[in-house]
C-alpha cells in the first residue's frame, strides 16, 4: 500500500484537511550529528543536547555544561513517473529525477549544570536552553509527459460544472462569490467557457475540449488533441522546537527532567501545471465577434495554472521524563509530552492564463491572497527506552514512541462554535487516522578513547486507515531512516561530530487532476477513464557536523 498525495485542483481554497494536520503534527526528530547517527535512540541515554527534545531529563545525566552547534547540508531527490491504465502510459510518461538541496541549522543549544555538593539526594541540576529542528519540508518534484485523453482543463470544467456563471463573474468574485477561487482564475483566464444552448448557465467545458451535439440536446465533450502536460511541486520550510529544560540528578541514579516547548512552523507549497498544444490546428476556438460580424475564429497555443501556499505558526507544549540508573550499564528512559496547541495562519493564491495564435485573445487572472487564522491541536505523545553501556568501549540504545493521530483536531479561533471543523474535517481525523510506532536503535563503539564509531535506524509506520469490507486497516506506509557517523573528543573540552543520515520516504501517487470522465455507453458498459497519477519515489538526505565545549 502506498499514500495518495492531494491533487492541485484544491477547490476549497484554505479549507483545512486531515492532512495539513498530519504534516504540522509529525516529528522527524534530528538533533545533534551524534544523535541523528545513532537514530535519536536517546530515550534512556541522555547526555547529548540532541537528546532533550526527546527526553527533557538528558541534560541531568551531564555531569559537566556544554554548547553546542550543528550546521547541515538537507537533500531532497525524488523519482517521478507517471502511472500504466490497462497496460498503456496515461501521461506524464517520462521517468524524471529532481532535488532540491537546503543549508540548515537543525540543533543549537546551551546547558549549564550545577553541582549541589551533595552525596546522595539531589546532587546536581541543570538548566539549558536548545532549539533542535523536528521536520524539514523539502521537495521538488517534476513531472512531463504527452496526453490525448484527459487535460487539466477538462478536469476544472467539471468540477465547476453546476456553479452560476453569475457566481464566476460578478464584481470582486474572489472575494463576494461562494465559487471556488480555482474555477474562477479558470475563468477570467479563459481556461474553461459555457457550451450548448443560450440556456445553459452552469455547465462548462475546458479549452481543450470540443463537443458535439446529437441533435436531441444531448451534448458529448471529448478532448480535441494532444497536449504536452508538464507538472510541477516544490515545498519548503521546517518545524523547530524552542526548549527551556530544567533537569534534576538524585544520586547519579535516577534522572528527572521538563521542558517548555515552543513549537515554530514555517510552510511553503507551490505546484503548477502547463498544457501545451502538439498541433494548435486540433484546438479550433470561435470568439463571438462583438460588432456582430462573423465568429472570430482562432487555435489553443497553451496554458498554464499555479496554487501557491504559505503557512506559519506558534505552539507550545509541556514534556516530562526521567531516566533511571538500576544497575551498573543498564539505563530505562521514558517521557510524555502534552498536546501541542499551535495557533497556524496561511496564506493562499492562483494564477492562470491561456494563449492563441491570436494574441489578441490572450487572458490571464491573479487571484488575491486568502487567508485564515484557526488553532490546531496535536496529541499527546510518549516514548520509552532502554540503554546499556560496556563500560567506556560502547554501548546500545533502543527507543519505542507512540502517538496516535486520531486525536489530532482543529479549532476556530476568532469564536467558540467548533461546528465547522467537527461535521468535517475533525471527523475525517477520527475515521482515517490512528496510532503511529516509532522505533529507533543506536550504536556507539570507541575503538580508543578519543573516536567514536556509530551507527542507527528508525522506522516510522503510518497513521493512515482505510476501509477495507468495513473493517479499518492500516496504510502500509512505512518511513525508514539509517545513519551512521563519527565523533572526536579532545582531552579538553573540544568535541566534533559528524553525521550521514538517509530517509526512505513511502511511494506516493500524485494526481495533478482529479478525475472527471464518467458514464456509460450505449450497452450499458462504464466509460471511465482516469486522468494521470504520478508515482514518486523520494529520499532525503542529511549531512551534519555537530561542533562543541564541554565545561
Amino acid at each position: 500500500m502506498t499514500i495518495l498525495a492531494a491533487c492541485i485542483l484544491t477547490f476549497s481554497a484554505g479549507a483545512q484537511t486531515m492532512y495539513d494536520a498530519l504534516t504540522y503534527s509529525e516529528n522527524t526528530y534530528y538533533g545533534t550529528a551524534r544523535s541523528v547517527a545513532m537514530g535519536n535512540a536517546f530515550t534512556a541515554l541522555g547526555g547529548d543536547i540532541g537528546s532533550l527534545t526527546l527526553n527533557p531529563a538528558g541534560s541531568a545525566v551531564a555531569g559537566y555544561s556544554q554548547v553546542a552547534l550543528t550546521p547541515a547540508l538537507n537533500l531532497s531527490v525524488s523519482s517521478a513517473q507517471g502511472m500504466n491504465f490497462n497496460g498503456e502510459p496515461n501521461g506524464f510518461e517520462r521517468r524524471l529525477k529532481n532535488s532540491s538541496t537546503r543549508f540548515t541549522l537543525p540543533n543549537i543549544g546551551i546547558t549549564v549544570n550545577y553541582d549541589t555538593h551533595r552525596t546522595s539526594g539531589l546532587t546536581g541540576i541543570s538548566i539549558g536552553f536548545v532549539v533542535n529542528a523536528t521536520g524539514y519540508y523539502n521537495d521538488n518534484l517534476l513531472a512531463k509527459g504527452s496526453n490525448a485523453n484527459t487535460s487539466f482543463m477538462g478536469a476544472l470544467a467539471y468540477n465547476t460544472s453546476g456553479w452560476n456563471i453569475g457566481e464566476l463573474t460578478m464584481n470582486d468574485a474572489y472575494n463576494s462569490s461562494n465559487a471556488p477561487w480555482a474555477s474562477i482564475a479558470g475563468w477570467e483566464a479563459g481556461l474553461i467557457s459555457l457550451y450548448g444552448p443560450e440556456s445553459n448557465v452552469d455547465q462548462y467545458i475546458g479549452t481543450s475540449e470540443y463537443y458535439t451535439d446529437d441533435g436531441a440536446g444531448n451534448y458529448s465533450v471529448q478532448q480535441a488533441g494532444p497536449l504536452d502536460q508538464n507538472y510541477g511541486r516544490t515545498q519548503s520550510g521546517s518545524k523547530y522546537d524552542y526548549l527551556i529544560n530544567l533537569g534534576l540528578n538524585f544520586s547519579d541514579r535516577f534522572y528527572f527532567g521538563v521542558n517548555l516547548g515552543i513549537t515554530s512552523l514555517t510552510y511553503a507549497y507551490r505546484d503548477w501545471i502547463t498544457e501545451v498544444a502538439q498541433d494548435p490546428g486540433d484546438f479550433e476556438l470561435q470568439f463571438q465577434n462583438p460588432d456582430g460580424g462573423p465568429d472570430d475564429i482562432t487555435y489553443f497555443s497553451d496554458m498554464n495554472f499555479s496554487y501557491r501556499y504559505n503557512a506559519s505558526g506558534v505552539g507550545v507544549y509541556g514534556k516530562f521524563g526521567f531516566i533511571a540508573r538500576p544497575f551498573a550499564g543498564l539505563r530505562i528512559g521514558g517521557a510524555i509530552q502534552t498536546p501541542t496547541s499551535t495557533v497556524i495562519k496561511e496564506f493562499w493564491s492562483y494564477s492562470a492564463a491561456s494563449y492563441y495564435t491570436d494574441s489578441q485573445y490572450n487572458a490571464s487572472s491573479e487571484s488575491p491572497e486568502g487567508q485564515y487564522r484557526y488553532r490546531l491541536v496535536s496529541p499527546f505523545r510518549f516514548n520509552v527506552g532502554l540503554a546499556y553501556t560496556f563500560g567506556d568501549f560502547g554501548l546500545l540504545s533502543a527507543d519505542y514512541e507512540m502517538c496516535d493521530y486520531s486525536g489530532m483536531r482543529f479549532r476556530e479561533t476568532e469564536t467558540n462554535d467548533n461546528s465547522y471543523y467537527d461535521d468535517g474535517v475533525n471527523t475525517d481525523i477520527m475515521e482515517f487516522m490512528g496510532v503511529s510506532h516509532m522505533l529507533r536503535a543506536g550504536l556507539e563503539i570507541k575503538p580508543v578513547p578519543v573516536l567514536a564509531v556509530r551507527a542507527g535506524y528508525t522506522l516510522t509506520t503510518s497513521p493512515e486507515r482505510y476501509y477495507e469490507n468495513n473493517i479499518k486497516k492500516a496504510v502500509k506506509a512505512d518511513r525508514q531512516s539509517f545513519s551512521v557517523g563519527l565523533g572526536f573528543s579532545s582531552n579538553g573540552s573540544f568535541f566534533a561530530d559528524l553525521a550521514f543520515r538517509a530517509t526512505k520516504y513511502a511511494k506516493e501517487y500524485v494526481m495533478p487532476y482529479s478525475d472527471y470522465i464518467f458514464g456509460t455507453d450505449e450497452y450499458g458498459n462504464d466509460t471511465y477513464f482516469p486522468s494521470p497519477q504520478i508515482l514518486n519515489k523520494k529520499w532525503m538526505h542529511d549531512i551534519m557536523l555537530t561542533i562543541g565545549f564541554r565545561f
